[in-house]
């Protein structure tokens, strides 16, 4: 008698926490209703654009259209990968890529961890509403600034000299890996700030308590960061770093466009720029740029799935 109470029960509890869908939506159908204008953005935006995929594997002719242009398989992977300038973008892709993940994830948490030390809630608020500034700057302006700055009698390119380095317009550089730091800088500069509103807010979250604790303890402020602060938001770090390295292959395009030149493309192209040139340059391929990008996104999704696997192997934490 008590089995099948317990079974009875647990059927019950099962109804009661997944309810049909005609229920769920009785209950938050204002929820749904707000969902609605997200929905559609997302089909008609992102789901909708897919069928173009298809040209991928199409020697695309405009006079015949997405479907009735000639199958050629995996033609223009194979012209992909074979072009020099390809190679070349998926080097300068890595490289940048590497830069500001390693760079550009590290500077916002360390960012946050510095800010949150300050005692003063005044001049707190004060740096944390100056480093956000940037990231709302459009990138047409940042890049109109950054020519200025490190061109030959650029501020920066002034600051350098004092160092011994030759006074140039290091935007024109072809070198490695003049381009690669200056880009990676821009970056750093313009998303640190902002990101570290997620960071601070986490740790502003973490209970005073064990802070008071850790002082009574002898604790000094350095070893409070580490045992406490860190560990505390781990899960976020882990969580914001995997999203991140899923995306590491599509950040940078609308700088390095605005950036880069015909004298600088052996060291600034980067596959996004490639597949833009492919498909809005002097020599048009739709076919060959949307298997450019079709590529791009296969190796972010590997990368985030890879990423997660590596986390849940290392640290027990993941995001899915």
């Amino acid at each position: 008698m008590s089995t099948k109470t317990s079974a009875v029960s647990s059927r019950e509890n099962k109804r009661l926490l997944y309810p049909s869908w005609k229920k769920d939506f009785k209950r938050n159908k204002v929820l749904y209703l707000l969902f609605v204008p997200v929905a559609v953005y997302f089909i008609v935006f992102n789901y909708a654009p897919l069928s173009g995929l298809v040209l991928a594997f199409k020697s695309y002719s405009v006079s015949k259209g997405i479907f009735g242009s000639d199958w050629v398989g995996l033609e223009n992977f194979k012209d992909l990968f074979t072009g020099e300038a390809f190679a070349l973008a998926m080097r300068n892709t890595i490289a940048m890529a590497l830069m500001n993940l390693i760079v550009g994830f590290a500077v916002p948490v360390i960012l946050a961890l510095l800010i949150c030390e300050v005692r003063s809630k005044v001049y707190r608020r004060t740096v944390q509403t100056i480093s956000y500034m940037p990231y709302f700057i459009a990138a047409v302006v940042v890049s109109a600034l950054a020519k200025d700055f490190f061109s030959s009698g650029g501020a920066i390119t002034q600051f350098l000299s004092l160092f011994g380095l030759e006074q140039q317009n290091w935007i024109a550089n072809p070198d490695i890996p003049v381009f690669w730091f200056i880009n990676t800088f821009i970056e750093v500069w313009r998303g640190s700030g902002y990101g570290t509103i997620v960071y601070v807010a986490a740790i502003m979250g973490v209970n005073g308590d064990l802070y008071e604790a850790a002082a009574m303890d002898g604790a000094n402020r350095w070893k409070r960061i580490t045992r406490i602060t860190l560990p505390s938001i781990m899960p976020l770090i882990v969580m914001m770093l995997t999203m991140r390295v899923g995306t590491i292959f599509v950040q940078g395009f609308d700088m390095v466009l605005l950036l880069y030149m015909p004298s600088t493309y052996v060291t600034a192209d980067v596959i996004s720029t490639y597949t833009y040139r492919m498909a809005f340059g002097s020599t048009i391929n739709y076919g060959l740029s949307t298997a450019s990008g079709l590529f791009q996104s296969i190796i972010g999704t590997v990368l985030l799935f890879f990423s997660n696997w590596l986390n849940r192997k290392s640290n027990d934490m993941a995001l899915f």
